[in-house]
């Protein structure tokens, strides 16, 4: 597909059908997340690939709250379609190490010397590449947090790492109609004008 509609087809879906995902397209969509630009070439990065229901099944039972302020059943229902589940971590200590490094000049592990967090930023870029891979791949995707009560009992369940956090999830599958409705339905796009400043603000 055209690079350009790519970007223009990308969308979050909250629902798909049953079709399996290709091996072949997942394996694109996590080669091309290590493509991602990170700071000091860190690649301080993991992917938790779940394809198998069982495994999927356990990350929606330790990720789901036993209750929430908002309603959540519309979305849960269409985001639990979906056959394959990436997690995507971040590992700021990788991060940290690295920038100690002789050739990048610090000598400890301050990370009050980062503007951001770089490690999160990253693995943002990365997950982008996956769900710009998944448009490519005719396939649909959404890109979800989990929220921090919960992170712990995924942690546990799926045997992540100390080192790791969790930046988000991507969910990939053949894209069905239906699902929970995005922001974008109910708000408009700025338009570039509104966003774009040249030469300062």
């Amino acid at each position: 597909m055209e690079f350009q509609e790519v970007v223009r087809r990308r969308r979050m879906h909250r629902r798909f059908t049953g079709e399996p995902v290709p091996a072949e397209a997942v394996d694109r969509i996590t080669r091309n997340a290590v493509r991602a630009p990170s700071a000091g070439f860190s690649q301080g990065w993991a992917f938790v690939v779940l394809e198998d229901a069982a495994d999927r099944d356990r990350f929606w039972a330790a990720s789901t709250p036993d209750t929430s302020q908002r309603d959540m059943a519309a979305w849960l229902d269409g985001m639990r379609t979906a056959p394959v589940l990436v997690l995507a971590l971040a590992s700021k200590a990788a991060y940290l190490r690295r920038y100690a490094e002789k050739d990048k000049g610090w000598e400890d592990l301050d990370e009050a010397r980062w503007p951001v967090p770089f490690w999160h930023v990253d693995v943002g870029m990365a997950s982008l590449l996956m769900l710009q891979t998944a448009v490519d791949e005719g396939l649909g995707a959404c890109f979800f947090g989990v929220a921090p009560p919960q992170v712990p009992a995924v942690r546990a369940e799926l045997g992540i790492p100390d080192e790791f956090e969790i930046t988000g999830v991507v969910a990939v599958g053949h894209p069905a109609e239906g699902g929970a409705k995005g922001s974008p339905t109910r708000r408009r796009r700025k338009p570039l004008e509104e966003v774009v400043r040249r030469g300062g603000w």
